[in-house]
């Protein structure tokens, strides 16, 4: 792209996404992060008030708001008055609304101990819903008001949420709110769980070890945002502990450094590794040479990957069966997906930030095996899926499956004719939301006729 064409798309981008403006170096990044041209839809109307959780109008078999007031409660029994101490995971949250002024501020359970696992979805593949469930409702989240770009204005509240941030192991911290924090269910089974909040009046934290990686990269005022992600990765940091550190403004060149609301900064750490990995690491591989079929199932998820002996490109395709969270009120399955060619994205894919989590696990997985590969990833959602969890589950779901032995196949009819027998949903409904689907089987290829 020429220089002044490059400008006018990086302007476009920064007008978008503000946030955003200190990391694109290049247009692959500024493309995966262009939201442009996505629309939400939000349902006006909901079942949840006229079931009360009492007659599963929903579909499901158990009540998702129910169970998160009940998860809820046992948290709040918990918090006595205004005072709370805690050992935090680490971990931190920074909200969107009201940018570039937010509220930010540390997530403290009322326990102590090694709390760990209360933020590290690294580790939660194999435990049930509720205890998930738990792990979420068990921070209580301080809040104080900060601007995304004079964060030093909020003073030390600011600065010992940082340092709690960077640790690398559980954080003592006491937290005086100006009230009792509390918290609310919406009766909405879209809403993932999510424990009490407040307003900070002081706080502190006892020593903390600060992770020696992270404090490298935060030491490192000349590191660009994006360079410092990919270091990180490299030397084994997990993503979550990427993405808190990012999210509070860790990384970057110094002036340019920012908070960037946590939502957003996950938006952000998949697409720009699981990038890096295509165009450094995969790319330059032959590809595989048979058909290969990767399953894992997990709370009503139920996951398959096929990788193609080509060229890489990628899609993912989900499934959601009526009864489920972002298809509550239909009869029939809702599927939904979005691909990318050779060449990448050039905006962000319409399905969300699921898209890039499952592209950084396919991505990771072909790199150690030193290959690539069309990859066609896909999920079928059922009823006993009970309530959103956050796009983690994707990548760690996919990264479980990728790490079993792959069924093998010599054509792509053998495979789908599996895929077929072990999905719900029709393999010709596949067929017909795949782009992937529809090239392979149906597009002739110029190598027949040489």
């Amino acid at each position: 792209m020429k220089k002044k064409q490059y400008k006018k798309f990086i302007k476009k981008v920064k007008k978008r996404i503000p946030w955003i403006e200190h990391l694109i170096t290049n247009e692959g990044v500024a493309g995966d992060l262009n939201l442009e041209g996505v629309r939400v839809k939000v349902r006006k109307g909901s079942i949840c008030i006229i079931c009360r959780g009492s007659r599963l109008l929903c579909g499901r078999t158990r009540c998702p708001s129910i169970l998160k007031m009940n998860s809820l409660l046992k948290v709040d029994s918990s918090i006595r008055d205004e005072q709370l101490h805690g050992s935090s995971p680490p971990a931190v949250f920074v909200g969107s609304m009201g940018y570039p002024n937010v509220y930010a501020g540390p997530l403290v359970p009322p326990l102590t101990g090694d709390t760990s696992i209360l933020d590290f979805p690294e580790g939660w593949i194999g435990k049930t819903i509720d205890e998930i469930i738990d792990f979420r409702t068990k921070l209580v989240r301080g809040k104080f008001r900060v601007n995304v770009k004079r964060p030093e204005k909020a003073g030390r509240m600011i600065d010992e949420t940082l340092e709690l941030a960077l640790s690398g192991r559980p954080v003592d911290a006491e937290v005086i709110f100006k009230k009792k924090p509390s918290g609310r269910v919406l009766f909405d089974s879209e809403t993932q769980p999510v424990g009490p909040s407040g307003i900070i009046r002081k706080m502190s934290i006892g020593t903390s070890k600060i992770d020696r990686n992270i404090e490298k990269a935060y030491g490192d005022e000349d590191l660009k945002a994006e360079e410092a992600l990919i270091k990180l990765y490299i030397e084994g940091t997990p993503i979550s502990k990427i993405q808190r550190a990012f999210s509070i403004g860790a990384f970057g060149i110094k002036k340019d450094r920012r908070i960037v609301p946590t939502r957003w900064s996950i938006t952000a750490v998949d697409p720009i590794i699981s990038r890096w990995l295509i165009e450094e690491r995969v790319k330059r591989n032959p590809p595989i040479n048979e058909y290969r079929i990767y399953e894992f199932e997990y709370l009503g998820n139920r996951f398959i990957i096929l990788l193609m002996p080509s060229n890489w490109s990628y899609e993912w395709i989900e499934a959601w069966y009526p009864g489920t969270a972002w298809n509550p009120g239909c009869d029939s399955v809702a599927l939904g997906g979005d691909w990318e060619g050779y060449r990448g994205r050039k905006t962000y894919a319409s399905i969300g930030g699921c898209y890039y989590a499952v592209r950084l696990a396919v991505a990771e997985h072909l790199a150690f095996q030193r290959r690539q590969a069309t990859v066609l990833a896909m999920r079928e959602i059922h009823p006993g899926y009970l309530t959103p969890l956050g796009v983690w589950i994707n990548r760690e779901c996919v990264r479980q499956a990728l790490k079993r032995e792959p069924l093998k196949y010599n054509n792509i009819e053998e495979a789908l004719s599996y895929i077929g027998s072990k999905f719900t949903v029709n393999i010709n409904e596949w067929i017909d939301t795949s782009r992937i689907l529809k090239d392979t089987l149906y597009q002739e290829k110029i190598t027949k006729y040489l």
